[in-house]
């Protein structure tokens, strides 16, 4: 996969912060929230192209010293949180404050609540759908893997989101999906939290730790206060009402969203 640009940018130097998407292999997810943070905030936008969790690290960290500008904040989404997380565990130079936006559980024990928060917000026929796209993102047989991953990608938007913004309201460059990158990474990421590697990252993180989470998010608040506020010291967990996986397409969240972003980030 090649882009054109590599962080996308926002704003003028000297950059002060770093959106890291998610997915993984959702590259270009976070423009609106670029787009809207870089009238006050310059911000670079990398896009993660590697398809091994080691790799998106080494990536992500070839384009940051590429830029030259010191220490950055790193504002991570869903799997971006956790690579923004790894990232300030194995390369603390880099990064001035760590902001983990609607995260995955740190621990393995908080994970069944998830699909279950899904799948009852689902219809009968929507969750077999969602069950047969499931197992034919996670196949090792690539046929049929992108249309999958882009229809699960619908259905989970509706699950995952409380009160959102219609679709067009949302500005900036279009999300490129790539689920073999998604196949690849997440099921290193699965097994790093699996086996306590993922939390034991924060015994080297030197610099602040943000937690910012919607309440109706399917992923539990619990499974990022919890361990994290167990660990690290300069920890600072916010728990946003009313509001879904994306608190920036959320009506009612996304202004306190904003609010809170531009502070954390100073």
């Amino acid at each position: 996969m090649i882009f054109m640009e590599n962080p996308r940018k926002y704003g003028r130097p000297p950059f002060r912060a770093a959106l890291i998407h998610g997915g993984p292999g959702a590259a270009g997810e976070l423009a609106p929230v670029a787009v809207a943070m870089s009238s006050e905030i310059s911000i670079l936008e990398p896009l993660q192209t590697a398809d091994s969790l080691d790799g998106q690290v080494a990536e992500l960290k070839a384009i940051l010293e590429k830029e030259k500008i010191g220490p950055l904040v790193l504002a991570g989404f869903s799997w971006g949180a956790w690579l923004a997380f790894i990232l300030a565990a194995r390369h603390p130079a880099l990064v001035k404050k760590i902001i983990l936006i609607s995260s995955g559980p740190f621990e393995e024990k908080y994970v069944h609540t998830i699909t279950e928060a899904r799948f009852a917000r689902l219809s009968m026929a929507e969750r077999a759908e969602a069950a047969e796209l499931i197992k034919q993102v996670e196949s090792p047989v690539a046929t049929g893997r992108a249309g999958a991953f882009a229809r699960l990608g619908v259905l989970l938007s509706r699950t995952d989101a409380y009160n959102p913004e219609p679709e067009d309201a949302e500005s900036g460059n279009p999300v490129i999906l790539d689920a073999n990158i998604f196949q690849r990474v997440w099921k290193e990421a699965v097994q790093l939290r699996r086996g306590g590697d993922l939390l034991s990252c924060a015994s080297m993180i030197k610099c602040p730790v943000t937690a910012i989470h919607g309440d109706y998010d399917p992923h539990p608040a619990g499974g990022v206060s919890e361990p994290l506020g167990a660990v690290i010291k300069n920890f600072n967990f916010i728990l946003l009402k009313d509001c879904g996986h994306r608190p920036w397409a959320e009506k009612d969240a996304k202004q306190k969203f904003y609010e809170i972003l531009k502070k954390e980030i100073g």
